[in-house]
């Protein structure tokens, strides 16, 4: 069905919500849950979900992509969602219509949740693989570390300068220890240096000083190198160059600062100092009506350590949810989503908790049972989609 054919008059509300990923589905659970009878248009490049968390074990073979990709027609079926394949070019008309490759649509609520992009201006980025890209990018990670004889791997992260709360620098830590335990079962790490890199002197702080003084002595204990404290200035192909010097490398891992999705720039959105969808801690974008945003792809109200990251999404996502249920009930849409991060930082054979909100920052040292707690929430979470 085209987006064309899906703007036809109706008489019942109709909820656009752009993306499909984890914000985008969990808001539609909780529509549904809320006894949301509206007619809802789903808008994505494709019906599809990746499970991104577990692209760490990519490289290690213990996923691949027939395990992280599922097909979401079953569960858009069972929740009476009519998806659009399309990609949003803008939205207009003070968010009632959402302009899309296959023409525009008209919506009654709207709600974005199509993820954000990354930040590629660093010049000559295209010699690093950014892993979290997709299963495609850590399936690259996995060729190149296993076609190497000797050489080093460089792994490092870094914000958006104009926003430095967009960074997502948690799977960058599991893909370097990931990779070091790997390598050691291989009986390869004589052979592979390991550098992790970062523009500042105590990556991760939004994990927490304790959080992020294990990892360092975690890289300290498996002789892997740093180079940390240094604004990077480029990438070449062989290696790292910032202004504290260069980084000899044979494969540079990296994870640049998040932004906002490049259509922005043609709609009638609010925009962030980041280039993020400016809202409120309602998830109602600013200034326009029964217009939400969760995820990503939105600048929220919020301490400084409050992630970029699924389960924060996933609470945003709730709280849009209950707000277009209001509305469409008449009540006041004034639900305001929670801060939390929960992370798990994984190893492939152990792993550190790490658990904060407003009241609490939590750091458990890592434990076996760690990583098996989250390969267990993989298969919990999944299960609703894989079901239907």
């Amino acid at each position: 069905m085209s987006a064309v054919a899906a703007n036809v008059p109706r008489a019942a509300k109709r909820i656009a919500i752009l993306g499909s990923g984890f914000a985008a589905l969990t808001a539609v659970r909780a529509l549904r849950r809320h006894k949301v009878e509206a007619e809802i248009v789903l808008v994505s490049p494709a019906d599809r979900l990746t499970y991104l968390p577990s692209l760490i074990w990519v490289p290690a073979g213990l996923r691949q992509a027939r395990d992280l990709e599922v097909p979401l027609k079953g569960f858009l079926d069972a929740h009476r969602v009519t998806h659009v394949e399309a990609r949003v070019t803008g939205v207009t008309d003070a968010g009632r219509t959402v302009e899309t490759t296959e023409g525009p649509l008209a919506n009654d609520l709207l709600l974005i949740a199509s993820g954000g992009r990354y930040l590629r201006k660093l010049p000559g980025i295209a010699h690093a693989i950014i892993p979290c890209e997709g299963v495609a990018a850590a399936e690259a990670v996995r060729d190149r570390l296993a076609g190497m004889g000797k050489g080093t791997v460089a792994v490092g992260f870094a914000a958006n300068p104009n926003e430095p709360s967009a960074v997502r620098g948690g799977p960058m830590f599991e893909f370097l220890l990931g990779m070091d335990t790997l390598l050691r079962r291989q009986g390869r790490r004589a052979d592979i240096d390991l550098v992790f890199f970062n523009p500042s002197r105590e990556p991760g702080q939004r994990l927490g000083a304790r959080a992020v003084a294990g990892l360092l002595r975690q890289m300290e204990k498996r002789g892997i190198k740093t180079h940390l404290g240094h604004k990077l200035v480029r990438f070449e192909e062989d290696q790292v160059v910032s202004e504290g010097g260069e980084v000899p490398a044979d494969l540079i891992l990296f994870m640049p600062g998040l932004t906002g999705p490049a259509w922005l720039e043609d709609s009638c959105l609010p925009i962030s100092p980041g280039g993020f969808i400016a809202a409120d801690a309602t998830c109602a974008v600013k200034g326009l009506r029964d217009v939400y945003v969760a995820g990503d792809a939105g600048s929220f109200p919020g301490p400084d350590w409050m992630p970029k990251q699924a389960h924060q999404a996933d609470l945003q996502a709730v709280a849009a949810a209950h707000n277009i249920s209001a509305t469409l009930a008449g009540r006041r849409a004034e639900a305001t989503f929670k801060p939390e991060l929960v992370c798990i930082v994984d190893t492939l054979d152990a792993g550190m908790l790490v658990f904060r909100s407003p009241r609490l920052n939590l750091t458990l040292p890592r434990l076996p049972v760690f990583h098996l707690m989250k390969r267990g929430f993989e298969r919990h979470y999944l299960a609703a989609y894989r079901a239907a």
